[in-house]
C-alpha cells in the first residue's frame, strides 16, 4: 500500500497551530493546486488561517515582519493566492534566516516561532507538491500526474518528472515541447544527473557512483537534519562527540533552515562525493580547536603522517564543508 504524504509539524510549534494542521491533514486527501472543487488553498483558508491569526496576535507586533504577508496585513491564503507556494516557501526561508541572524535570542518564545514556521513553511511545501486523490492529466501530455513528486533520490535536485510537471504548471512550455517530451520517460525517482541511463542508452557512471553511497548519503542527510532542527546543542548523534561537535560548527556557519529540504540534501550528496569521511570530520574539528598535527595525531590515535595527508586532501573540499573561524 502506498504510502500517505505527511506534513511534517517541527517540535516546539505552538499547539494551536500544531493541532490545525492535523486537522488540514485529516481533510486534504482530495484537495490540490490543480483542482477546480477543492483547491487547496480554501482549505488553507478555513483551517490554517485562524490559527495563524491567533498565533501573531499572542507576539510582539515586530513579529509580523518576519513572516509572509503579515506585514502588510494579509493573512497567510491571501499571500499564498498572490505569489503562489513555490515563492511563498522561498520568502518565508528568507525571513527566518534574517530573524535567526537578527532577532533570535534563543529563549522559549523564540524558538517556539522558529519551530512554528518551520511547519508553516512544511506546510506550504507539502501542498505544492500535493496531488488529488483522484486526477487527470494535462490536455495533451501523456503523463501521469499521480506519478511521484519531489526530489531525486540521490540529491536535492526535483526528480526529471517533478521538474518538467513544474514548468507545465507554470506554462513555460509550449505545444511544440509538449509533443517531444510526451515521447520521453521521464524519471520519478531521478533528476537529469542521476538519470541510471542516459540519452544516448549508455549507463549512467554517476547514478552508479551515488547508488553504491546511498546509504551514507542517507546517514550524513539524518545527522545535518537533526542539527539543523536543533542549533543550540549537538545534535547530530553520531557516536562519537567530535563527529557531533563539526556538524554543530557546520550548521552555526550556515544560514539554511530545516524547511530547504533540498539545500540539505545537495550538502549531504556533496559530503559523500567530496569523500569527508567521519575521521576527516574529526581532523576538522580539532584543526578548528587549534591543535597542530602531531597534537591531532595522539589525540585520536593514529599516525601524523595520516593527519597529514587527510589535511592535503581536504584542501579540495568545498568551502561549504568547511569550518568557518
Amino acid at each position: 500500500m502506498k504510502k500517505e504524504q505527511t506534513i511534517t509539524i517541527w517540535e516546539g510549534c505552538d499547539p494551536g497551530i500544531s493541532k490545525a494542521i492535523e486537522r488540514f491533514q485529516d481533510r486534504w486527501r482530495p484537495y490540490s493546486t490543480a483542482s477546480r472543487r477543492y483547491p487547496i488553498r480554501r482549505l488553507i483558508q478555513e483551517v490554517i488561517d485562524p490559527a495563524v491569526a491567533t498565533y501573531m496576535k499572542s507576539l510582539p507586533a515586530r513579529y509580523s515582519g518576519f513572516v509572509s504577508g503579515f506585514g502588510a496585513g494579509m493573512n497567510f491564503s491571501e499571500t499564498i493566492r498572490l505569489v503562489g507556494f513555490d515563492t511563498i516557501v522561498r520568502l518565508q526561508r528568507q525571513l527566518l534566516r534574517h530573524f535567526i541572524k537578527t532577532e533570535d535570542k534563543q529563549d522559549s518564545r523564540d524558538q517556539r516561532f522558529v519551530a512554528t514556521i518551520e511547519s508553516l513553511t512544511s506546510l506550504a511545501w507539502d501542498c505544492a507538491c500535493k496531488r488529488p486523490k483522484k486526477t487527470t492529466t494535462t490536455t495533451g501530455v501523456n503523463l501521469n500526474a499521480q506519478r511521484k513528486h519531489g526530489f531525486c533520490e540521490l540529491c536535492g535536485e526535483l526528480t526529471e518528472f517533478a521538474d518538467f510537471m513544474a514548468t507545465v504548471a507554470d506554462e513555460q512550455v509550449n505545444d511544440v515541447e509538449l509533443q517531444d517530451r510526451k515521447k520521453l520517460e521521464l524519471s520519478h525517482q531521478y533528476c537529469a544527473r542521476h538519470r541510471p541511463i542516459l540519452a544516448n542508452g549508455s549507463r549512467n557512471p554517476a547514478y552508479r557512483q551515488a547508488k553504491r553511497s546511498l546509504a551514507q548519503f542517507n546517514l550524513e542527510l539524518d545527522r545535518l537534519n537533526r542539527q539543523c532542527a536543533k542549533r543550540a546543542t549537538p545534535q547530530a548523534a553520531s557516536g562519537d562527540s567530535l563527529v557531533d561537535r563539526y556538524f554543530y560548527h557546520l550548521m552555526l556557519s550556515q544560514t539554511v533552515q530545516s524547511a530547504d529540504k533540498g539545500e540539505l540534501r545537495n550538502q549531504a550528496r556533496l559530503m559523500v562525493d567530496s569523500k569527508l569521511s567521519d575521521r576527516k570530520k574529526k581532523i576538522l574539528i580539532l584543526q578548528w580547536d587549534g591543535l597542530n598535527q602531531s597534537e591531532i595525531a595522539r589525540k585520536l590515535g593514529i599516525e601524523r603522517q595520516a593527519v597529514s595527508k587527510a589535511l592535503k586532501s581536504l584542501a579540495s573540499t568545498p568551502r561549504m564543508l568547511q569550518l568557518k573561524e
